[in-house]
């Protein structure tokens, strides 16, 4: 394990800053943002400030135009979800003086969603998801992406032979240790449950007060616990507010809070005019699967012991796989799940343009035609439109089972 982990987003970042005034890098904290915008602001001779330093803060808040203005021409201004208040004068300044890079801004919230920002920057800044890490970045593998693959042809794929083999119980190794860079760089698994103890400390005690004057804190340790439990069911807040002496709605915004930091989110139902019987619910999922087994107390033994929780967050973390691919590939790609009245499913459902595709995801080392259920409705609900579907397994061959459809070695997504 390293410092530095080249990522998918570097290039992007790179194209951005070349015609955008300003360039935003938004995930959940310690994803590797900062080192991220350093990485490519420093050699350049960006100016680096870090709204966790006090003094920059105050200065900020209390003359957010004149500090701008105070600024030298290219700063890498981090952790910008403290200080909403410079958006206005960030805006100003770009429309004075439009000049390409001029900052890249880092934020551990999504800012365009806090209620104090006013104003957007809308035509004058490019947005970048940074996610933890893919075990592609992990690997060093960053110069191709899984959906290069499946759209080029997987028929006419030659994956390198450790990419199609049996993962078994090392997979939950991997799920186990989730994506973060600072919790990577602990082997131990004891001591990575000792930071992720930390990070979520610090989200509540920090990241939490910046963007919401929540009165009752105490509650959310809890409610992350009760939550990691459902990633990958579909969300039912009465259900998630049932322990608590909290109204649904109350809970409801304690859900959105922590999307708006990154940590959990909703996967929308996907549907069209031919699934009439289509269930409109959406699921939830974490971002990090590492977080999840943190958050239930378990380590990659038990996690792999506990067959209905494997199964959760096995499907959580393909998704959070293919949408780190995904954000190189194409950012606009459109991530759902599916799912009819007759329980017929498809576990990811992702829209390039005008062309579906469907993933399903099992942990059996076996396949059969009746894994593919949900995945022919879904061919036949779009079969103009529908591109490919796969049933991720534990098998170390790429099938055909029939046109359109294949089952792939989960391994693949393993660097």
């Amino acid at each position: 394990m390293h410092d530095y982990y080249p990522r998918f987003a570097e290039e992007l970042v790179r194209d951005a800053i070349a015609d955008t005034p300003v360039v935003l890098i938004h995930g959940s904290r310690q994803s590797g943002k900062t080192t991220l915008a350093k990485k490519i602001g420093n050699p350049l001779g960006y100016y680096y400030v870090s709204f966790d330093d006090a003094n920059q803060l105050n200065a900020a808040k209390a003359d957010p135009v004149g500090y701008i203005r105070a600024l030298p021409k290219y700063c890498i201004l981090d952790e910008v979800q403290r200080v909403p208040e410079l958006f206005t004068a960030i805006k100003a300044n770009v429309d004075t003086n439009r000049v390409a890079g001029r900052f890249i801004l880092t934020g551990s919230a999504n800012v365009l969603l806090l209620p104090t920002l006013s104003d957007s920057l809308a035509g004058r800044m490019e947005i970048i998801h940074l996610r933890p890490l893919s075990q592609a970045e992990i690997a060093g593998h960053t110069s191709h992406t899984i959906f290069e693959t499946f759209i080029d042809g997987i028929t006419t794929a030659s994956f390198p032979p450790a990419r199609l083999r049996h993962v078994g119980s090392e997979l939950s190794h991997v799920i186990n240790a989730g994506g973060y860079p600072p919790a990577l760089l602990r082997t131990n698994s004891k001591r990575r449950a000792v930071w992720y103890r930390d990070y979520i400390s610090t989200i509540i005690q920090r990241d939490v007060r910046d963007i919401s004057a929540i009165q009752n804190l105490a509650v959310l340790p809890r409610l992350l616990k009760v939550a990691a439990g459902q990633s990958a069911r579909l969300f039912n807040a009465s259900e998630l507010a049932a322990p608590f002496a909290l109204s649904r709605p109350t809970i409801s915004s304690y859900l959105s809070l922590l999307e708006q930091l990154f940590i959990i989110e909703q996967l929308e139902p996907w549907h069209n005019n031919r699934l009439l019987r289509a269930v409109k619910t959406p699921k939830l999922h974490f971002l990090d699967t590492g977080l999840v087994c943190s958050l239930l107390g378990l380590d990659s033994e038990a996690l792999y012991r506990d067959r209905t929780v494997w199964g959760q967050l096995l499907e959580t973390f393909v998704l959070q796989e293919l949408r780190k691919h995904a954000d190189k590939y194409d950012p606009s790609m459109k991530f759902f799940h599916f799912r009819n009245k007759d329980k017929v499913e498809v576990d990811i459902v992702v829209e390039c343009g005008a062309e579906i595709f469907g993933f399903e995801v099992k942990s059996s080392s076996t396949v059969t035609i009746q894994d593919f259920k949900g995945l022919k409705k879904l061919q036949q609900s779009g079969s103009d439109t529908f591109r490919i579907g796969v049933v991720f397994y534990d098998g170390d061959a790429v099938l055909p089972f029939g046109e359109q459809l294949y089952a792939v070695p989960i391994s693949v997504l393993l660097g």
